[in-house]
């Protein structure tokens, strides 16, 4: 009976728990940081968007007046899927016109401001090494990325930076490893997922917190006496390993929810978020965490959020018009909070989708699977304003194309576009940039330019 009603507490908490968002693993953070010497630095963030599904970067930038191409090869190759050019927000790379799917006014506005915190990364993917259509065509296994139109493994690839399999931990997380010392002392982990948890922000020593988006309070057990009661059973040694190390990890989890429910607690900002808008929800979330950096003791901070719904095998139009506003919109009002805080030099938020899409239509409205996509990249010490990278030939089997339908072969790596963000935050280049893309050697650029 006594295990019985033990089991039947420990569910209702831990359901109690879930339901205000559990933060999760995070393994040997406090004993690693215990051990750290914190350098004096100044604070810096990284904010990953991911786009799941495969985004449509097609659609997304748009070439209109271009050196090598124009409105209407994009026109020719889009079919019925063709936005129209009047509707595209126009944007320069200095001589060429570009226009942005008509959803992302905010993101033209940015990108078109003077001193712009925008820029647009064209035809990212993942890459085992720089191909072209003719080595594409060798099938060659050995130079290609593992299963490279599966969601789920193209997921964990853009999310790992490892071309060649599933790999345990993301380069996010890795960041956090080798940058450990910055935060020192820090009373909460230094990467927070708003969505369930990610592989991007899991490293080998230290683990993210699960932060519920939009939730006043992470962790609701009902009153003082269910959590005192709780604390006792997980300090209660059963003998069993497996059962001591689940509750070693609550433990973390509800001292850690105690400790951002204190620092938030009266916390609000002044910039209006979108409301019905789950990307801004978790945004608006990220912010409150960042303007509370200091009460937590973290100079570096890393975060995952994500907005779903792209994998648009039909009804592309509308299903994207919904979401590149939403995107939109929560990029824009994200990048005004990080201006209130002061803090817009020291925040870099991107985008990553784990693919792009096809540039013909595949008769049902939609697009499938393809390979590189265009990304954008945020903040005041982006180089705005203009592109980076290679934007592709759109001729369908022309020298970007894999196949005949507009599958762009991408012409910068992840790897990249990674390591770029990952030297701005803090990682030098040489052996410790490539002990976290150790894929990175097989190409020539490390740094694209992007960070000021």
């Amino acid at each position: 009976m006594l295990i019985r009603s033990r089991r039947e507490f420990m569910r209702d908490v831990v359901r109690s728990v879930s339901a205000a968002g559990a933060l999760g693993a995070l393994g040997k953070f406090g004993e690693m940081n215990a051990l750290a010497s914190s350098p004096n630095l100044p604070y810096q963030a990284l904010v990953c968007i991911f786009l799941a599904g495969g985004n449509d970067g097609h659609n997304t930038v748009v070439p209109i007046t271009t050196a090598q191409q124009n409105y209407s090869l994009y026109q020719q190759g889009r079919g019925g899927l063709a936005l129209s050019q009047a509707s595209l927000v126009p944007i320069h790379n200095g001589a060429d016109t570009y226009g942005l799917h008509p959803r992302l006014i905010e993101m033209g506005n940015l990108y078109n401001q003077a001193a712009s915190p925008v820029a647009i990364v064209a035809n990212v993917g993942m890459l085992v090494k720089q191909i072209d259509r003719n080595l594409y065509n060798t099938n060659n296994s050995a130079i290609l990325p593992n299963a490279l139109f599966s969601h789920s493994d193209q997921s964990s690839q853009w999310q790992t930076s490892i071309p060649s399999g599933l790999g345990s931990t993301g380069w996010g997380g890795r960041i956090a490893d080798q940058l450990a010392s910055y935060n020192a002392g820090a009373s909460f982990p230094p990467m927070a997922s708003t969505n369930g948890a990610s592989l991007f922000v899991t490293g080998q020593q230290t683990f993210a917190a699960t932060v519920p988006a939009g939730s006043a309070q992470l962790l609701n057990v009902g009153n003082q006496a269910r959590l005192q009661g709780l604390q006792q059973l997980l300090t209660f040694d059963n003998g069993l390993q497996l059962v001591q190390a689940a509750n070693g990890t609550l433990t973390r989890g509800v001292n850690y929810a105690a400790t951002l429910n204190t620092a938030l607690n009266g916390v609000t900002l002044t910039t209006a978020f979108p409301a019905n808008n789950p990307l801004a929800i978790q945004l608006q979330t990220v912010a409150r965490i960042i303007k509370v950096r200091a009460a937590l003791g973290l100079s570096r901070q890393i975060f995952f959020c994500q907005l779903g719904g792209f994998d648009t095998h039909g009804s592309q139009l509308a299903t994207q018009d919904q979401l590149l506003q939403q995107l939109s919109q929560a990029m824009a009002a994200f990048y005004q909070a990080t201006v209130d805080l002061s803090v817009q030099n020291n925040v870099t938020t991107f985008t990553a989708s784990e693919f792009g899409r096809t540039l013909s239509p595949n008769g049902n409205g939609g697009t499938d699977h393809a390979w590189g996509s265009h990304h954008f990249v945020m903040g005041g010490g982006v180089q705005g304003g203009k592109f980076f990278g290679q934007y592709p030939d759109l001729h369908l089997g022309g020298p970007n194309d894999a196949n005949s339908r507009g599958t762009l072969i991408p012409s910068t790596s992840v790897d990249q576009y990674a390591a770029t963000m990952a030297q701005w935050f803090g990682v030098q280049s040489g052996a410790n940039l490539a002990s976290i893309f150790p894929n990175l050697s097989n190409f020539t650029t490390t740094d694209l330019g992007i960070m000021g």
